[in-house]
């Protein structure tokens, strides 16, 4: 008896804390149908039914032959041949997600000329330009964006009059007060930053999908983007972990990152008296001209018993954290997530960056000698609000404009656009002249606030 009201009260404990945004619209375009239920039992509304989609001028189009294994949301899709919107009553201002769903399968009734390419944009940033789709490829585009108005438009503008956008599904969410602290979306010079996710790396571990998140996440394994050279071979290995993973109040929790994530890592590990001299090293491909948003993921479940696990963290090849102690950081409690995140500056990279762990002068024999759970890496919107080149929001309408006065309008517009490239490439010839190779707020682990509850990030600019 006393057992089922323990497990009944942890059942409504966990009721409790599950997370449900206060915005959450799931919408299913080119169908009417109230109600669409994808591969992840989640329901879609119609945009034929749903008051979000303010254009008239547009074409629901539905496959004719779909692939059973795609989830229902890809069996349709609304294809504009205009600018077009959907706009979304926002209830809490703040950082909200965006993820956008598209999937090119043989579009009828549109003409042989006619192209997919397009731009999106959402209150004022640019989230895709010149943006084309792969047939039968699906993809799916996630954006963190700070709306700070009543409402979140997302506009989709084809290219030129001979080419159509178009959007199979798409997912606006209020994001957790922990998932991204007001401070990093107006971080830089009082910039406002959106955010596009450009990995999500289950370190050790198999894909994690969106049934498995509790924001309906994709997390992908690290296979890939892991570089291991013959000498490490032997005290490298993955581990997965079968007990309970501790989130604790002020930490991470598990809208920041999943039980499914945690409990799998790599781990470097000592095979006798000695400690390995390697580094477990990935390196993850980027675009240059953007600032980078690096989240490491950390979680103790390799160890025995705490403070056995000391070891150094270095990106791009500078030492960010050295002789880090995970114990210490999650109340010496063992299986406890925690999450470090790092700025790093266009300058301050070529065409990678590269994420190494490895073991400090604090490391012990016999034990673990470094680990990693998971990585995120977002691209930072530059300073004309872009996350896709340099081109602002009011230039992506000029080609699909006609008329003389809309015309002048645009070409001042694009005069404005201008200049602030001309000021953002004499602002980074400056910060790059001036900028040390790397600086880390606060200046050292130690100096984090320990007192009310452990950090569930530290930010360091690298």
């Amino acid at each position: 008896m006393h057992t089922q009201i323990i497990l009944l009260l942890l059942s409504l404990a966990l009721s409790i804390a599950a997370f449900s945004p206060a915005d959450h619209y799931l919408i299913d375009s080119g169908t009417a149908a109230s109600t669409v239920v994808d591969l992840d039992h989640r329901k879609f509304t119609g945009d034929g039914s749903s008051s979000t989609l303010s254009s008239t001028k547009s074409l629901a189009l539905k496959e004719s032959n779909p692939d059973p294994n795609l989830s229902p949301i890809y069996h349709t899709a609304r294809v504009f041949t205009k600018p077009s919107d959907y706009k979304f009553k926002i209830n809490q201002k703040g950082s909200i997600l965006v993820r956008l769903h598209f999937y090119n399968f043989d579009f009828k009734n549109i003409g042989t000329t006619c192209h997919d390419q397009f731009h999106v944009s959402a209150n004022g940033y640019v989230l895709l330009h010149n943006f084309s789709v792969p047939k039968r490829n699906p993809r799916i585009k996630d954006f963190v964006i700070l709306v700070d108005d009543e409402e979140l438009v997302i506009r989709f503008i084809p290219v030129d009059k001979t080419s159509f956008a178009f959007v199979n599904a798409i997912e606006v969410i209020s994001a957790p007060n922990d998932l991204f602290p007001i401070e990093y979306v107006s971080s830089d010079h009082n910039t406002k930053h959106a955010y596009e996710t450009v990995y999500r790396i289950s370190v050790g571990g198999v894909k994690v999908t969106p049934f498995n998140d509790s924001l309906w996440r994709n997390w992908v394994p690290d296979d890939e983007f892991l570089k291991l050279d013959d000498g490490s071979m032997k005290s490298v290995r993955k581990l997965h972990f079968d007990g309970r993973i501790n989130y604790q109040l002020g930490g991470a929790s598990r809208e920041v990152g999943p039980d499914n994530m945690y409990n799998s890592a790599r781990l470097i590990s000592s095979l006798n008296e000695s400690i390995p001299r390697v580094n477990l090293t990935w390196v993850f491909p980027v675009n240059k001209g953007f600032s980078y948003l690096v989240r490491l993921h950390f979680c103790d479940i390799a160890s025995i018993s705490i403070g056995m696990i000391f070891f150094n963290v270095y990106l791009n090849g500078n030492l960010v954290y050295e002789n880090l102690d995970l114990s210490s950081l999650t109340r010496y409690m063992l299986a406890s997530p925690f999450y470090a995140d790092f700025v790093v500056d266009p300058e301050k990279f070529t065409d990678a960056i590269r994420v190494d762990i490895g073991p400090s002068k604090m490391s012990m024999p016999r034990s673990v000698d470094g680990i990693l759970n998971g990585v995120e890496i977002w691209k930072m919107s530059n300073t004309m609000g872009s996350l896709d080149g340099e081109v602002c929001v009011g230039q992506l309408e000029s080609k699909n404009q006609s008329g003389g006065q809309m015309s002048r309008l645009l070409s001042l517009t694009a005069a404005v656009c201008l200049l602030a490239i001309a000021f953002l490439v004499m602002r980074r010839k400056t910060e790059a002249k001036n900028s040390a190779g790397w600086s880390r707020v606060p200046a050292d682990v130690s100096e984090i606030d320990l007192k009310s509850s452990y950090p569930k990030s530290a930010v360091v600019n690298v």
